[in-house]
């Protein structure tokens, strides 16, 4: 089978397009005919070491295929079953190896395309919304990157649990694309400065919760948006790393609260596992969630879909097909 490996931390130039061995399913595992893959930033952090792995590795840690086969010792799945998952390595190929507690069954009417580009993004968006800071009605959100693959999604989530949602972008486009999903503000950063605006559009109040999927270039600004006793949920790193904080100034600021999810952690068994997909797949079905894909490229092309990604110039998912 064909798969994207990487031998050496660096740029996308890494990224090799080789022929591996097609992996064996062990007990409790099942086998995946891989038919798209997701596209998402920890890919990016694995290939540069941010996120350091034993070398060499495959890539990808999302995606949407069939069961081909199982290993001993596995009763969630069977060969044929159409499946998606999240939060494995080695999504950037053919075929996969997956522990079969990991694989979620699809709906009739969903395709691959469709559940590839919301496990690991969707999950993220709900439990951001529905458990780190489970919003309320009349509670207010600052959405860092609203118009991004998980913003676009987290934004529709946070309307659903009756929240108001500011959100910040870069270019007009992106500020009509988080409005059309309920945006009630849009912040455009280029343009204004987020911290003033959002204290604007607060009356100096400040806000409930900050997901900042960022880091860096905002997460000293998101603090000052906040009202006291607020929470900055800080979810990902796009512009770097946010430098080491010393605690008081969560103090001083209000008596903030700062965490740092991840997704694995509020998947931790299959029934969370499955509540988180079900509920996505469920409002899916009736239309009351839209999951945008931005465009897609052949599995060789993964070099260039990272390129795209790091960006920041996508609005929705970025695929890759094998």
């Amino acid at each position: 089978m064909r798969a994207i490996r990487v031998h050496r931390f660096g740029g996308p130039e890494v990224l090799s397009y080789e022929e591996v061995p097609i992996p064996e399913p062990g007990p409790g595992e099942a086998r995946v005919k891989i038919e798209a893959v997701g596209v998402n930033f920890i890919d990016i952090y694995h290939r540069t070491g941010q996120y350091r792995g034993l070398l060499p590795i495959t890539l990808g840690v999302e995606a949407a295929g069939v069961v081909d086969t199982v290993g001993p010792e596995v009763s969630e799945v069977r060969p044929g079953d159409r499946v998606a998952y999240a939060t494995q390595q080695g999504s950037y190929a053919e075929y996969a190896v997956v522990p079969a507690w990991k694989l979620v069954p699809l709906p009739e009417g969903l395709d691959s395309r469709q559940a590839a580009a919301v496990m690991l993004q969707g999950m993220t968006a709900h439990y951001l919304t529905h458990s780190t800071y489970p919003l309320r009605p009349g509670d207010t959100a600052l959405v860092h990157a609203a118009a991004g693959g998980v913003g676009l999604l987290l934004v529709q989530m946070a309307k659903r649990r009756g929240a108001r949602v500011i959100g910040t972008v870069s270019t007009e486009e992106k500020a009509r694309l988080a409005r059309q999903v309920g945006a009630d503000e849009v912040i455009l950063y280029t343009q204004a400065d987020f911290e003033a605006e959002t204290k604007r559009l607060t009356e100096g109040k400040g806000v409930n919760v900050v997901y900042d999927s960022v880091g860096k270039a905002t997460f000293d600004q998101s603090l000052n948006c906040l009202k006291p006793r607020g929470m900055i949920v800080l979810f990902g790193q796009s512009s770097g790393a946010v430098p080491p904080l010393d605690p008081q100034v969560l103090n001083i600021k209000g008596s903030l609260f700062l965490t740092r999810p991840l997704l694995a952690h509020y998947i931790a068994d299959r029934a969370e596992l499955l509540w988180r997909a079900n509920d996505l797949f469920k409002w899916m079905a009736a239309g009351e969630l839209s999951v945008r894909i931005d465009r897609t490229f052949p599995l060789a092309e993964a070099a260039a879909a990272q390129r795209a990604l790091a960006s920041r110039q996508t609005m929705g998912k970025l695929l890759l097909i094998p």
